[in-house]
């Protein structure tokens, strides 16, 4: 059983930098796809990057190079990096691994001066 753990978030001001972690456990973790998802009030569940075990990925457009997704195996972790950031990226981001149905249970980002 997969379940994961976010943290990093927090509140930043416009153009300021967070690194936001999802831990993973299970002893196939590292053998998944796994998503960074967004949600902000009155809005859908969004898709912001994923990756895949070999560290292929794809990012939402609205990223626009501003963030970086990564992972570490070894570890169990999965990382976004967030530059730039925007009071539109103010939102609860999940950490989700498809095959297993298992999201985390979110870490808030706040974007505001």
């Amino acid at each position: 059983q997969v379940q994961l753990v976010e943290s990093g978030g927090g509140l930043v001001q416009p153009g300021g930098s967070l690194r936001l972690s999802c831990a993973g456990s299970g002893s196939i973790f590292r053998l998944r796809t796994v998503g960074w998802y967004r949600q902000a009030p009155g809005k859908e569940r969004e898709l912001v990057a994923r990756i895949t075990p070999d560290s292929r990925t794809v990012y939402a457009d609205f990223v626009e190079g501003r963030f970086t997704i990564s992972r570490d195996n070894a570890k169990n972790m999965v990382y976004l990096q967030m530059n730039n950031l925007k009071v539109e990226d103010t939102a609860v981001y999940y950490c989700f691994a498809p095959a297993t149905g298992a999201w985390g249970r979110g870490t808030e980002v706040t974007v505001s001066s």
